[in-house]
């Protein structure tokens, strides 16, 4: 029998903030898109889904209605752990341009991500210049007190945060602040995030060292996933694999498993359980990731087709 020491959580991101369908065909946008996606993934192996919501017209949002509607639909379908993004991209509802024409991601929309009743949301508590896709920069402004706020009300509302972290200076103060102020009580869920070096300041590119530097630098306590943007994506969860990690997929952090080759969400799910097979691993279910990530048991209402 499998304990949950070779149990790995998946985590599907099938959406982001980006994307849209003339960088593929296949990323999902719309709410029963998004949620048919995520129950192949699922039945793939996958037992989180990182949801982004778009309005109908593919720009970024973070609306409560889009997102419950996501949700909801997402759970007619499958039992899945669900975590809403309060970062939510640099277009549409998220993109405030400022009277001296400098651009901005609206703390206001990101703050309606938390209403969404996910099981867990982001919590970037990230100050650092974002290139959108057509090249214009976006400030995404987290100042300290920002932060605290985003945390608290996620404690309020009793979401369990997945805390971000682009650089280990992101761990040393933010994530070990706002934990230390008790916002959040262990297992602390890290998502540490690698290959955004070309679109956020500060990021750090995936490298062997670099993962092992972020590793290091956790917080006691921490069940940690990686996430790794860009061609490297599969060599750098193997490598995490191997490290311990819980691990995310999909088109959000990569839209080709081969070069030039757009690939649907659930091809990367299938692709990283083959890997994790050669290591001995399991995909873990979704009731195992609940006890790993020290989530409520959720009755699963999931309508099965």
């Amino acid at each position: 029998m499998t304990s949950l020491a070779d149990k790995v959580i998946v985590t599907i991101a099938p959406t982001g903030g980006f994307l849209t369908k003339e960088h593929t065909p296949y990323v999902p946008t719309q709410p029963q898109e998004i949620a048919d996606d995520v129950a192949r993934c699922v039945d793939a192996g996958a037992s989180v889904a990182a949801l982004h919501a778009r309005r109908p017209d593919d720009l970024a949002t973070c609306s409560a209605e889009i997102y419950r509607d996501i949700n909801d639909r997402v759970r007619q379908l499958r039992d899945v752990v669900i975590n809403n993004s309060t970062g939510g991209g640099v277009t549409g509802d998220l993109l405030r341009v400022r009277d001296d024409g400098s651009r901005v991601i609206d703390w206001e929309a990101r703050w309606q991500g938390l209403d969404g009743g996910a099981d867990t949301c982001t919590l970037d508590a990230i100050t650092a210049y974002v290139t959108a896709p057509d090249g214009t920069e976006v400030l995404m402004d987290t100042p300290t007190q920002k932060a605290i706020a985003l945390a608290a009300a996620m404690l309020e509302r009793g979401i369990k945060p997945e805390w971000e972290a682009f650089s280990p200076t992101h761990l040393a103060r933010e994530v070990s602040m706002l934990t230390a102020l008790g916002f959040d009580t262990p297992p602390f869920n890290v998502n540490l995030v690698l290959g955004l070096d070309s679109s956020f300041q500060n990021a750090l590119a995936y490298t062997p060292a670099n993962l092992h530097f972020m590793v290091d630098a956790l917080p006691e306590g921490s069940v940690f996933n990686v996430s790794i943007s860009g061609p490297d994506q599969m060599r750098g969860l193997t490598h995490a694999l191997t490290l311990g990690a819980h691990v995310r997929v999909g088109i959000e952090d990569n839209a080709f498993l081969r070069p030039g080759e757009p690939t649907e969400n659930v091809r990367f799910v299938e692709n990283i359980v083959e890997i994790m097979a050669r290591l001995g691993l399991e995909p873990a279910t979704p009731s195992e990731a609940r006890e790993i990530l020290g989530l409520p048991t959720r009755k699963a209402d999931a309508h099965v087709e």
